[in-house]
Formats: C-alpha cells, structure tokens, sequence
C-alpha cells in the first residue's frame, strides 16, 4: 500500500513539472529548439506579423531590441523591424520602412540578407512610381536604388530580379525624355529637341521606341537644315539683316545633315525590324546619303528584344489609362539596363557644337566671332575650338531657337557661285571625316544593295555579314497602323 502511494506521488510530481515546464518553441528561420526568453519574444511578435498586428509585433521586437541587444536573433529582428513597416504599407509606413532598412544595411553590411533589405528599398519607390507625364522622383529613385543593389551586391541571388526591374523602370524614365523631346520639337525648339533625344539615345538603347526618338532627332537635324537654307549668305556688297556667311552656312549645312544621316542610319542598323525603319530609308534617299545593311546579329538581336516584349490587349491598355502607376509591359526583358549614364546634353551644347561646325572645329567647346570681324590676317593662326571666346563674343541666337550660326562677316569677298538662299538638294555632301582617306566607297548610293556580294575576312562570322532582305522582311513584325507623322514644318 505505501509503494503505491509513493508512485502516485512520483506521478503527480511529473505531471506538475512537466506542466510547469515553459513549452519549446520552434523558430524555422534560426532552424533550432530553444526556450530562451529573447526567442520566445521573437516567436511572438513573428506570430503577430502573421495576423497583421503589426503595433504588437513592432512593439514586441523592440522591446527584445532593448532587453537583449547580444541575442542572436537581433539581426532578424532588426529586419523583420522594417518588414512590419513595409508589410503595412501607405506613404508614411513606406518612408519608416526605408529608414528601418538603411539601418540594418549599416549595422550588418555583410550579413545576405543586406541584399534583401537594398532590394526592399528599392521596391519602395517602385511601387510609388507614377506615370512619366506626372512625378518622377520615386522613378528615378527606383532607378538608383537597383543600381546600387547591382553594383553592392553584384554576387547576390537578387540580381536578375532588380535587372528587370531597372529596365522597367527605364522604360518609364525613357518614355518622359521622349515626350519631352517631341514637346520641344512639334514646338520647333530645335536645340532643346536634340539635346534630349541625344540623351535618350545614349542613355536607353533599349526603350520600346528608340526607333522614334532617333527618327525625331533626324527630323530636328533637318528642321535646322530648313532654318538655315532660308537664311541669306552676306557678301562684301550686300550685308541683309541675319545674314550668315557663305563659307559658315557650308559648314553647317554639311554638319547638320551628317547628323542627320547618322541618326538615320542608326535606325537602320540597331532597330531594323521597327517601324521608323522604313521611313529612315526614305530620309536617307532624300538627303543623298548611303543607306547601310543591317548585319544578321544586328536583326536577330532586334527580333528577341521586339519578342520579349509583351503586347497588352485593348481591355488591358484601357485599364492602365485609369491607374496611377505606369504600364511597363513594353519593357524588354533581355539585355542589359543601362548602370552608368551618360553625361546629359544641353541645348547650350547643341548650340556650341553647331558654331564649331561652322568655324571648321570639330569639339563642343568653341569660340564664337565678334560681329563685325573680318577674316583671320595673314600671318595669324586660325582660332582654335578651346580657344576662350572675346568678352564682345556671342551666339547669335538663344538655345531654345534655332541653332546660332557666326555672325555676318562683312569683308567675305563676293564669289559668283555662292549658294542660293532657297533651299538646294545638291549643294549637300556626305561630312567625310579627316581619317577617311583610306577608307572604302561606300556602297550605290539611295539603294539597297540586295543580293549583293560581301566580302569578309577569313576569320568573320556568318552573323556579322550583311543581312538578306528575306531576313529582314521574314523576321518584321507586323507595322503598326498608322504612324504618327511629325513634320511641323
């Protein structure tokens, strides 16, 4: 009788302890068994994550912050911190987030998941990216973010994911630069056009329609062309009002359609299988110039990007024309984002370049002649383009005008073939560079050289050889119905 007494004692006290025993929790983050308070309290708010009460669980994790700041669970609780933030949402809880992330990012630099807190900041403001007509601060921010998650983190696992993020965020960045060039344009404020579509043109090679800012740059180029075949040549007889000089106005004519030409054949030879494609042949042909072949790699290249492209349905074009943020389903999905930009161009810049053109110089920086000088004396070097400009200098235009040319030189003698003030088709030749002495004649000009022989070297590959018409024709997609056609003059 006294032996079951005593293991029915023994029984109960097992039962008591075993009660009284706090109960193991198990953590699948830290992937171990514990009991110890900083965990139980980490279990805890992580619990209130999960039910979305996220005053309790920031309440919880702080309070573990500050009792225990030597626990191993303080790095997750610092992060999972600013995921309560994050996961809440709104303008306000969004900027807290960002902050709470910058702060593990500083605390624990090395740690992975630094990665993961610089892609969060990141997706911070690319879910506050609006539409490129409207705010862009959170688009640009965006853009920075992933570059530097790309640059930091270059081994992380969370690359290509912020890759294809930056490139939709290009895309809307890409597509507020070329609204604003085409403003600037339809506006006949040529130099302010041509700066921004430069920029674009550096900047976003693979903008869903590179192909049109390339083909407005053209047309800029030729709306400048327009502007200064209108303008009267001076002569030491006749002086009228605006008159520029004949020996200048050469010059920039030349300039003006070589780079236009350039911007031409840049849609021919990068963006073959676009719709401008087509349309650069004809401005080619037009302007006397070379029309160049696409290569095969050339079009293979612009046939993936056009087919990772995806083509919304009308009810889904429809849709987005209602939502704040930006549709971005016309981003590619292949390449490489742009992670250095170029340095941007201004119209002040358009303008220089287009004075140095007309002195003979070739760079950005120029000087510009004083009114009423005559030409250089005999004996006296010619003005070099990083010469500093005279205190009476000036360009004879603004930038938001056409593009300044040097002023009225009053002592040109009088030739008897001068060019005529309208306009002359053929008073226009290809800008030959100065080290093209050597190089082969380009190809029958304004016409496509098919079936033509090519000839490469032994060690050239089958994708760098010219393209057939059959694959370029085999390859285009259909052309989109009717293109717009932006000619204001």
């Amino acid at each position: 009788m006294l032996r079951r007494i005593k293991i029915s004692l023994f029984v109960l006290l097992l039962v008591v302890t075993v009660a009284c025993t706090n109960k193991k929790v198990s953590n699948p983050i830290a992937s171990v068994d514990s009991k110890q308070p900083d965990k139980v309290l980490f279990d805890k708010a992580m619990d209130a994550m999960k039910h979305n009460r996220y005053d309790v669980a920031r309440l919880t994790l702080q309070t573990m912050i500050n009792t225990y700041p030597d626990s191993e669970y303080i790095a997750r609780a610092k992060l999972s911190l600013a995921d309560s933030w994050y996961d809440e949402g709104g303008t306000a809880s969004l900027a807290q987030a960002e902050a709470e992330y910058n702060d593990f990012k500083t605390f624990f630099p090395n740690m992975p998941e630094a990665a993961e807190a610089q892609l969060k900041i990141a997706n911070i403001h690319y879910e506050q990216m609006e539409k490129p007509d409207r705010d862009f601060t959170h688009a640009l921010r965006a853009e920075e973010e992933y570059r530097n998650l790309i640059s930091e983190f270059p081994d992380s696992k969370l690359v290509p994911e912020a890759k294809k993020k930056l490139l939709q965020v290009q895309e809307v960045v890409a597509e507020r630069e070329f609204e604003v060039g085409k403003f600037y344009y339809l506006r006949q404020s040529y130099p302010a056009a041509i700066a921004r579509l430069r920029t674009l043109e550096d900047r976003f090679p693979l903008y869903s329609k590179a192909d049109e800012g390339l083909y407005l740059l053209g047309q800029s180029y030729e709306g400048e062309l327009k502007i200064l075949r209108a303008r009267p040549s001076c002569t030491a007889f006749n002086v009228p009002k605006g008159c520029i000089n004949e020996t200048a106005k050469s010059n920039m004519l030349q300039d003006f359609t070589k780079h236009a030409a350039d911007a031409y054949s840049r849609i021919i030879t990068r963006y073959p299988l676009m719709d401008r494609a087509d349309d650069a042949k004809k401005r080619l042909a037009d302007l006397k110039m070379p029309i160049p072949r696409p290569t095969k790699a050339e079009v293979a290249q612009n046939k993936a990007e056009i087919d990772s492209r995806k083509d919304n349905t009308m009810v889904a074009k429809v849709m987005h024309s209602f939502a704040k943020h930006p549709d971005v389903s016309s981003a590619v999905t292949i390449g490489e984002p742009t992670l250095v930009d170029s340095q941007p161009m201004s119209p002040s810049d358009v303008v220089r370049e287009a004075n140095a053109a007309a002195v003979g110089g070739g760079g950005k920086s120029v000087s510009v002649e004083a009114v009423g000088s005559g030409p250089v004396p005999a004996g006296e070097a010619a003005p070099r383009s990083d010469t500093p400009a005279p205190d009476a200098a000036a360009p004879a235009t603004s930038p938001d005008a056409s593009a300044s040319a040097p002023p009225a030189d009053n002592s040109a003698p009088p030739t008897s073939d001068a060019a005529p003030a309208a306009a002359d088709p053929n008073e226009l030749k290809p800008n030959v560079a100065a080290d093209s002495a050597t190089a082969p004649a380009p190809q029958q000009v304004n016409e496509i050289q098919s079936g033509a022989a090519t000839t490469t070297s032994a060690g050239t590959s089958e994708a760098d050889q010219p393209a057939d018409d059959k694959d370029i024709s085999s390859s285009k997609p259909k052309k989109k119905k009717g293109l717009e056609k932006l000619n204001p003059f």
